[in-house]
């Protein structure tokens, strides 16, 4: 039988499925061992041979921990929901679960046709109703907790009003809103229904708040920050503009230490956790307080003289350097913007803002090089000098992050410097020169190095650099200007969408306040609506549906004409954004069909979190913060038992595709091959690879007839007639004409062909490009594989053979250097050196004329986790009736690589002239006694005697003539 790798793959991809091979026990005997893919969403391109690469290597590693005797859950679903289905659903009219359950199947056949050992029994979809029941639960235990600082934790809001009632809000240290106002027992207990309501809000981990957020028109939503790329929308590319809106968020900010202190104790990249670092900012200095003058603060209070004078809070990690402040600037969204505008700057700050407004936050943190603001006309009062301070706004400062506003030293900080260099003399700006007059602009004043002395200022003049931080921060208390305190960039999770195709939120609205609906009559299940944009008014696309709407007295959904705000409430029109179930997946593949809990206790604690979790290094920031939070939360809250989601992490590398252009004369619809083209003007056009073969030749009727505007076309070739493409690599990209189909490389090749090849292309965390030309090197390299298990007693026929004879010293050498080097290199991660060693391993097995079953055996198991289909063939034909996956791992035992022979080479006065292969074990006698009996030396010698024999056991022996 040759090797018929399609009838082999389908063949056990059939056994496979049908006797749920992969499936998982939660209540084995055996270790447990959890490998996990980042989530994937079903496009409707399908799967590309870049996507296999991580699921690939994963599927290795389970299988070989399978092996190894342990338990392995290897799940897969899909984070189903998101903004494609919805976009295309507005494009067609198609609703977007149709969309999406086409997608998932086209997924499905193309993952199930690589041979993944996935236990589909637990498949799991964001946005199946049953799965995001659970979503909206924790949602709702979000919402029903409140942040300790004391105990550090996640507590039960309940146990917050019972302190409330007892104490009031003196005695709390919580992380809640800033402008929580302190209140005594008696006053919690005269308050209103609403009035505790909107306290508790303000110290909600979920709560409402009006938010600056990257709003986009065209897609009628907001997006997180990670969904913006280079300004513009991930998806789609359309423009991104800051606007504020009333938006759900998540309190993540609570969690930011433990999320810091976290990264110490699981096994990712240094990469990966110093891009976590950095992203949550952690920063230790002090809260400045800046009154505002007395006639701006007359303009901000009008004749109102009650409640606490507004001021501008600001954060730095340098107290010391106050007297060096010339000026503020404020965040274009700040709200004392608008309100502390003279009326001569009034239209010059209105422009500045409204044109701040369409550039994103990425955009203005990533601009280091244009200086802009605009002066306010407003004053502040320097908390220790008491001189006037200038407010100006710039868009180099976010409202997001920190306070919203800065007090620059433009001689401590390079940017507040090129902001007052650039606006010096101006109204409200001191002239350049004055503005060092009394500050030691040195740059060792401002290095923060132990030992710097800061110069001209005052009561911290002479005084070292960590000395004058505690003292600054001493008088900042002691005056009521401030208090240190430790910041952090991170900011709170915005969590609406203004979007149909997201998770509803279990959330209806008795005059304006959010109630959750009880967690026995979830799913709230998304409503049918006619259109998925936004409504006429502006409202999100839930606003289209005619029934949604919440009815107390019955628990149900009704229609909107129905609410009377007395029984009937209008529910949520914003959905969760498409993180929310991505955030807790993988508990739910512990107990995926429990309709009690979201996972079992017994279950989470028998799997507690994940061993392995293989994605893309472009969640660092966004998905895996978020995951971290909510199962710290969940612990918090005793819902589970680990602290960390994923215990190991690894980032796979992209592989990239190479392109083919064709080049077009300008403004002509003639081509010139890419060998002609030098000095001409042209224009470089992606073309499809499909149309070009391994010598780079051009189709050109298949090129003509592949685009309308190139029906006509003509074309300059090569002598030989031919024309030629141009090679470049890049990302894989239906854009770019490049993506290569794993459908047509397992149908070409074979599955355990794409496989091997991926894993052969280079180290699994970096970037390489693909090359079809260079797969069938690996798929000879299987057909040898086959080939040594069968003999061939005609060119027609292949017979399967082996014997049960005892292997030879150097087939047992080659097969358990191949396990120890295999071996190590899975426990590394370095799949690509395992594919070179196979190779290696099959040449010697093959020159050596192996067939013995002792060696044949362990290398189809060794070789299993790579090529799974082709060992399962060849492990039946060996005459077993259960799948290799129960066969033990070999393990490689040194006796067998203990060299027992040297091959000496044997030199005639320090030539060599020949080798001889002798036990290591003789004596210098021994050695020479066979040397000379050797009929080659005798040759040599001629008849001569030798007048010495120089013997160096294991290395030479040198007869001196």
């Amino acid at each position: 039988m040759s090797y018929n790798f399609n009838k082999i793959e389908a063949d056990w991809q059939k056994y496979w499925a049908e006797n749920q091979t992969f499936k998982a026990l939660n209540d084995s005997d055996k270790p447990k061992y959890y490998v996990l893919d980042m989530f994937p969403y079903p496009s409707g391109a399908g799967l590309h041979v870049g996507h296999p690469l991580g699921y690939i290597a994963s599927d290795i590693y389970a299988r070989y921990k399978r092996h190894k005797g342990f338990n392995v859950l290897h799940p897969q679903g899909y984070d189903s929901f998101g903004l494609p289905a919805e976009q295309y659903a507005i494009q067609t009219g198609q609703h977007p679960s149709l969309t999406t359950e086409q997608n998932i199947k086209r997924y499905r056949e193309q993952l199930d046709k690589i041979g993944f050992s996935f236990d589909w029994s637990r498949e799991v979809r964001t946005s199946d109703p049953e799965y995001y029941r659970w979503t909206q639960w924790i949602f709702i235990q979000l919402f029903n907790s409140w942040y300790d600082e004391a105990s550090q934790k996640a507590r039960p809001v309940s146990e917050l009003e019972e302190i409330f009632s007892a104490e009031g809000n003196l005695t709390v240290k919580a992380t809640c809103d800033d402008d929580v106002q302190d209140f005594s027992a008696e006053e919690w207990r005269s308050f209103s229904s609403e009035e505790k309501q909107e306290q508790l809000l303000k110290y909600r981990l979920t709560y409402l708040a009006e938010t600056e957020v990257n709003w986009v028109p065209q897609l009628g939503t907001v997006l997180a920050n990670d969904e913006i790329v280079n300004g513009v929308s991930e998806r789609g590319g359309y423009p991104v503009v800051r606007k504020k809106m009333t938006q759900w968020s998540m309190r993540i900010s609570a969690y930011a230490e433990r999320l810091l202190q976290g990264l110490e104790n699981i096994d990712w990249t240094e990469s990966l956790k110093e891009s976590q670092r950095n992203w949550i900012g952690k920063s230790v200095g002090a809260m400045v307080r800046f009154n505002l003058q007395e006639e701006t603060l007359k303009k901000v209070q009008g004749d109102d003289k009650t409640g606490a004078a507004p001021g501008i809070s600001v954060f730095t990690t340098r107290p010391d350097t106050i007297y060096g402040v010339t000026f503020m600037t404020l965040a274009p969204e700040h709200d004392l913007v608008s309100k502390i505008t003279t009326p001569e700057q009034k239209e010059e700050v209105e422009a500045y803002v409204a044109a701040s407004a369409k550039r994103s936050e990425r955009e203005r943190m990533a601009d280091v090089k244009t200086i802009s603001g605009v002066f306010t006309g407003a004053y502040a009062e320097h908390p220790f000098t008491k001189e006037p301070v200038p407010i100006w706004i710039g868009d180099y400062v976010l409202a997001g992050y920190g306070t919203g506003a800065v007090m620059a030293v433009p001689c401590g900080d390079q940017r507040d410097y090129d902001f007052a260099k650039h606006f010096a003399g101006q109204n409200g700006m001191p002239a350049i020169k004055n503005i060092f007059k009394d500050i030691d602009i040195s740059e060792e004043a401002f290095s923060g190095k132990e030992g710097t002395v800061i110069a001209n200022s005052d009561f911290l003049s002479g005084m070292p650099y960590k000395k004058a931080l505690k003292a600054s921060i001493e008088k900042l208390e002691e005056m009521g200007q401030g208090k240190g305190k430790t910041n952090y960039r991170l900011r709170d999770a915005v969590f609406s969408r203004q979007r149909y195709w997201g998770e509803p939120f279990p959330v209806y609205y008795v005059n304006g306040m959010p109630q959750m609906i009880s967690e026995e009559h979830l799913p709230i299940r998304l409503p049918e609506v006619e259109k998925y944009l936004p409504t006429e008014t502006g409202e999100p696309p839930l606003g289209n549906s005619s029934k949604w709407a919440w009815d107390t007295s019955r628990n149900e959904v009704v229609k909107n004409d129905k609410i009377d705000h007395v029984s009937v409430f209008p529910l949520e029109l914003n959905t969760m954004p498409g993180w929310a179930g991505s955030s807790w997946y993988l508990f739910r593949y512990m107990d995926p069909h429990n309709d009690e809990r979201f996972v079992s206790s017994e279950a989470q604690q028998y799997w507690e979190n994940v061993d392995l979790y293989i994605g893309g290094s472009e969640h660092a920031t966004g998905h895996l913060l978020y995951s971290r939070f909510w199962t710290k939360f969940l612990k918090d809250r005793n819902f589970l038992s680990v602290e960390e989601p994923f215990k190991k992490l690894i980032n796979q590398g992209m592989i990239l595709g190479t392109s083919a252009f064709v080049y077009r004369l300008e403004g002509e619809n003639k081509f010139v091959s890419n060998n002609l083209i030098e000095g001409k003007a042209v224009q470089q056009i992606h073309a499809d690879i499909s149309l070009v073969n391994f010598s780079d030749e051009l189709d050109i009727e298949g090129f003509k007839n592949w685009r309308p505007e190139f029906k006509d076309a003509e074309f300059i070739t090569e002598k030989n007639g031919s024309y030629i493409v141009g090679r470049e690599v890049e990302k894989m990209s239906k854009s770019k004409y490049n993506v290569v189909n794993p459908d047509d490389i397992c149908e070409d090749f074979g599955a355990d062909t794409l496989r091997m090849y991926e894993m052969f292309l280079g180290p699994l965390e970096q970037a390489k490009p693909w090359n079809t030309a260079g797969i069938t090197g690996v798929h000879n390299f299987l057909k040898k594989l086959w080939k040594l298990y069968h003999t061939s007693p005609s060119r027609e026929e292949e017979v399967f053979s082996f014997s049960e004879g005892k292997a030879s010293a150097d087939s047992l050498k080659t097969l358990h250097k191949t396990i120890k080097k295999v071996t190590e290199d899975i426990e590394n991660f370095s799949f690509n050196t395992s594919v070179s060693t196979f190779m290696i391993c099959v040449n010697e097995l093959s020159a050596q004329k192996c067939d013995q079953r002792e060696v044949l055996e362990p290398l189809a198991i060794l070789i299993a986790p790579y090529a799974p289909h082709i060992a399962e063939e060849l492990w039946k034909r060996l005459g077993h009736n259960e799948s290799i996956t129960t066969a033990a791992y070999p393990v490689h035992e040194e006796k067998f690589l203990v060299e027992s022979t040297k091959e000496y080479p044997i030199s005639f006065n320090g030539k060599m002239r020949f080798t001889m292969e002798l036990p290591l074990d003789l004596s210098k006698d021994e050695i020479e006694k066979q040397v000379m009996a050797n009929e080659k030396t005798q040759q040599q010698l001629a008849g001569r005697e030798p007048k010495k024999v120089i013997v160096v056991p294991g290395k030479i022996v040198n007869i001196v003539g």
